[in-house]
């Protein structure tokens, strides 16, 4: 099996015995309305108006197609790697399996900040809505609470709060918090549906004109910048151990939650950039801010409350997604073992869920909103990568598992959302980067100093 030294590799079936011990409580229906509320987050409500602002133009559609063209090939080879193993650890469990301890702990470590400045973006664009709405009753919050120093306030105040409070939800137990999540995504799909239906009646041509702005080169700008709104469909695949049938249940779920999420971005990046000139839109409230354009003060509010309901929904997936990665994490030896023990009244991993709260909670207060955003797609687009590869991998070195689910067309869809994957990280900006290695250097030091001495087979 390959388990010498640092590049031992992870038994599987120890892995699926750990994940047959936790209580199934997601069906179908509950898994594609949390890939749906995980995927259009921020993205549709926040970084739509953004990057056609200052990357793609009304060619933003094209930058969503792509993305999402991307993470569909992706959620393909997840669904075979999570119907095979399933275990909350995501890519952490994958790569320790394929390819061994050191490629395991950076891509746990990659996926914890992924999820991390992913949920701090998410509460920072619900800040901006929650703001907008309270102007709408004539309440002023001053700059310094709602914004954080790199954009000339204190902290963000909302978003630390509203992070904590998320937190402290799922401590109770994921039986109670799917509801409140479906509750939530049904609104924010409702309040999407209305903005199209209204906007509908507003859109000038004109607007379209030129449809891109920025040309080709501005096009695949965008995708690598919106990409990480696609990100849901990972919080799905570390969901595995909670699962309901999960062979059958999380392929349909992942596929399914992208189809109906791309035709959203589609719909509404066309009514915004139709209704409003697009060089306006760099704005993070952009649907309500597209309405007031168009004179439609009241459902502007509506949009508002909608909105500030349906982002909750975003930060409780990806909260809960981070904390099962510290929990497999933990349950390896990676970090303490305290981040992996379960609560016996809600069988939740509290300790990971307050230590990815709290740190969250920081970063949505301090920092900039598109630093998380580029931060967050180099990690995720590395991460894909490396699930990509170990489809391949699993493949040759475990011919023996039982596959329910298998990538169509042999090595053909691997091997091309590896190429996407790379493709999309060559368009990212320095900034990205620099932010990445600087994660993945305290990551090293914690693998040095910690998680060396203490991995466990």
């Amino acid at each position: 099996m390959g388990n010498e030294g640092i590049m031992r590799r992870k038994s599987v079936d120890d892995l699926i015995c750990v994940s047959n011990d936790k209580p199934k409580t997601l069906g179908l229906f509950d898994l594609t309305i949390m890939g749906i509320g995980a995927i259009i987050g921020t993205g549709i409500l926040v970084l739509t108006g953004i990057v056609a602002a200052t990357d793609a133009g009304p060619g933003v559609i094209y930058s969503f197609l792509i993305a999402a063209l991307a993470s569909c090939l992706i959620g393909l080879c997840y669904s075979e790697l999570t119907t095979t193993i399933p275990s909350s650890g995501s890519a952490y469990v994958y790569s320790w399996i394929t390819m061994g301890e050191q490629v395991a702990f950076l891509s746990g470590w990659t996926l914890l900040g992924v999820y991390i400045t992913t949920t701090a973006t998410v509460a920072t664009g619900w800040t901006g809505y929650f703001t907008s709405f309270l102007r709408g009753v004539g309440i002023n919050l001053p700059d310094s609470l709602t914004l954080s120093p790199f954009n000339g306030g204190v902290i963000n105040l909302p978003a630390v709060i509203i992070v904590l409070l998320i937190t402290l939800l799922l401590t109770h137990g994921m039986s109670d918090s799917k509801n409140v999540n479906n509750f939530l995504v049904l609104v924010k799909i409702g309040i999407i549906v209305l903005f199209v239906i209204v906007g509908a009646f507003h859109v000038n041509t004109a607007n379209w004109h030129p449809f891109l702005p920025y040309g080709v080169r501005g096009i695949f700008t965008g995708s690598a910048t919106v990409f990480f709104s696609f990100l849901g469909f990972d919080a799905l695949a570390t969901s595995a151990e909670d699962c309901k049938h999960v062979q059958k249940n999380l392929p349909i779920a992942i596929i399914a939650s992208l189809t109906i999420s791309t035709i959203l971005y589609i719909i509404v990046s066309l009514v915004m950039t139709g209704d409003v000139k697009y060089n306006l839109l760099n704005v993070p409230e952009a649907m309500s801010f597209t309405l007031n354009e168009i004179n439609q003060p009241l459902v502007a509010q509506i949009v508002s409350v909608g909105a500030i309901l349906g982002i909750l929904a975003v930060i409780l997936a990806f909260i809960y997604a981070a904390s099962n990665i510290a929990m497999s994490m933990s349950r390896g030896g990676f970090l303490p073992k305290m981040f992996s023990h379960l609560n016996p009244n809600t069988h939740t991993p509290n300790g990971s869920l307050w230590l990815i709260g709290l740190i969250t909670a920081v970063c949505a207060g301090l920092l900039n909103l598109k630093n998380l955003a580029t931060f967050a797609n180099a990690g995720s687009l590395c991460i894909f990568f490396i699930i990509s590869v170990a489809v391949l991998l699993l493949r040759k070195q475990r011919p023996d598992l039982e596959r329910p689910f298998k990538v169509p067309f042999g090595k053909v869809i691997p091997v091309a959302s590896a190429i996407v994957c790379v493709v999309l990280l060559m368009n990212l900006p320095l900034s990205a980067w620099m932010n990445y290695i600087g994660w993945l250097f305290i990551g090293v030091l914690l693998y040095l100093g910690y998680s060396k001495k203490h991995v466990t087979y």
